[in-house]
C-alpha cells in the first residue's frame, strides 16, 4: 500500500536516539571559539522579541556569558530577587527555539522559561495580558520530529501543578490556557482563526508546541507564556505592550516562575 501521509509523518522512529547530538556541535564551536569550560546559570529564558533582553542591557542589568557556546545566538547573564538568569533573545519560531532549547540543556541548563508575544484569538480580553500555555495545537513541524502526530502538545503537568499559585501576588494577571503555534504567520486564514476559536484557543504564537513536544519527549522542565500584545494587526495602535514594552511584567512573572521552581529543586550541597 502507498503511504500518501506527507514526508512531515514518515519514518521518524521515536525511540530510536538522534545521531546528531548538540553535546557534539557543542564542542567543537567551544574548540572554535576557545571558549572556557563552564556551565550556564540553572534557569535560562527564550525572548524572542528581544524586548527583555534590549531592556536589560539599556539598564547595564545584564553581562554577555563567557561559557555560552551556540554558533547562532548570544546569551546574556541578569540577577533578579537573588535569582542569576540565562536569557536568550530574538529565537523566534519553533524550530529555532527547539534547537536552541536542545542546545541549552546539553550545557547545563535545568530550567527554560520561554516568554513570547502573541496574537490575540479569543477576543474576550483586551490585550496585552500574560497566559500561562497549557497546551499549543501542532500546526508547526518541528513537534512532529519529538511526539507522534496528535492535536497538541502540553506543559507537563508536575509544572502546571508547581505554578497554580505563583502569581497571585503580582500586579500583571496570569491567565491560563490554549494557544495555537503556526510556522507561518502570515497565513492565518479566517477560516483557521474560526476554528481555533471553536477549540477554545486564545492566541496565536510560533514556538510553544515545539518547545513543549521537546520537553515530553526529551523529560526537560519547559514552562511557556504568551503576552498577548496584538488582535493581527485589526486595530489602529495595535502591538503595544505596555511599559517598557512589557519586560518589566515579564521579569516579574520570569521570576515567580524560577522561585517556584528552584524551591522545589534546590541545588545539591
Amino acid at each position: 500500500m502507498n503511504d500518501h501521509s506527507p514526508p512531515l509523518l514518515r519514518h521518524k522512529a521515536y525511540g530510536q536516539a538522534s545521531e546528531f547530538m548538540p553535546a557534539k556541535l557543542l564542542r567543537e564551536a567551544r574548540r572554535q571559539k576557545a571558549l572556557p569550560d563552564g556551565r550556564l546559570p540553572r534557569v535560562c529564558v527564550l525572548d524572542p522579541d528581544g524586548d527583555i533582553v534590549a531592556n536589560l542591557l539599556a539598564r547595564g542589568h545584564a553581562q554577555p556569558n563567557p561559557f555560552w557556546a551556540c554558533y547562532h545566538t548570544s546569551m546574556y547573564n541578569f540577577c533578579r530577587g537573588g535569582i542569576e538568569c540565562g536569557i536568550i533573545g530574538s529565537v523566534v519560531g519553533a524550530p529555532f527555539a527547539v534547537l536552541v532549547a536542545e542546545e541549552l540543556f546539553a550545557s547545563g541548563c535545568e530550567l527554560l522559561i520561554h516568554v513570547t508575544s502573541s496574537g490575540q484569538i479569543d477576543p474576550s480580553w483586551r490585550p496585552p495580558f500574560f497566559l500561562l500555555v497549557e497546551k499549543a495545537l501542532r500546526d508547526e513541524g518541528t513537534s512532529y520530529h519529538y511526539l507522534p502526530a496528535a492535536d497538541f502538545s502540553h506543559l507537563r503537568p508536575e509544572l502546571l501543578d508547581l505554578l497554580h499559585d505563583a502569581f497571585g501576588a503580582l500586579d500583571t494577571p496570569v491567565y491560563r490556557g490554549a494557544t495555537w503555534t503556526t510556522d507561518a504567520p502570515f497565513r492565518e486564514t479566517r477560516t483557521a482563526i474560526s476554528r481555533a476559536m471553536a477549540r477554545g484557543i486564545i492566541a496565536v504564537e510560533m514556538e510553544v508546541a515545539g518547545l513543549y513536544a521537546f520537553a515530553q519527549a526529551r523529560a526537560k522542565p519547559v514552562v511557556c507564556f504568551a503576552h498577548i500584545t496584538n488582535q493581527i494587526g485589526d486595530v489602529e495602535g495595535d502591538f503595544e505592550k505596555g511599559e517598557a514594552q512589557g519586560s518589566q511584567a515579564a521579569l516579574e512573572i520570569i521570576l515567580a516562575t524560577a522561585k517556584a521552581w528552584l524551591a522545589a529543586h534546590p541545588s545539591p550541597v
